[in-house]
């Protein structure tokens, strides 16, 4: 019985530097390689604010549908993709979009359901 119980403990042992060095080793991994364009960790994480910035104001303005519209943000440059109902949700996505801080230009690929 003793034995069993050894062999188990040794195994969640195991399981578990195993589990510590796999999460060390992806971790160190992707610090080496943030994002494409080899974009430094400082950029990605502006990026990421913006990005998260302009996802909230879609969510919190009742004219746009912040589910049926992307936000992916590079070094700056936001771009928006997704559908609108009309006109003037396609813009007002823009708008919001250049009011947060930190966007240096804004792509608008968001397409109007016709």
């Amino acid at each position: 019985m003793n034995t069993t119980i050894q062999t188990t403990r040794r195994s969640t042992s195991r399981l578990t530097w195993a589990a510590a060095l796999t999460s060390l080793v992806m971790l160190a991994a992707t610090g080496c390689a943030v994002t494409r364009d080899q974009q430094s960790v400082g950029s990605y994480v502006d990026d990421s604010v913006i990005t998260t910035a302009v996802k909230a104001r879609f969510v919190e303005n009742k004219l746009v549908d912040a589910a049926s519209i992307s936000v992916e943000t590079l070094k700056g440059t936001v771009m928006l993709s997704g559908f609108a109902k009309n006109t003037t949700e396609r813009s007002t996505a823009e708008t919001l979009t250049w009011k947060v801080n930190g966007v240096k230009s804004v792509k608008n690929e968001i397409a109007v359901r016709p």
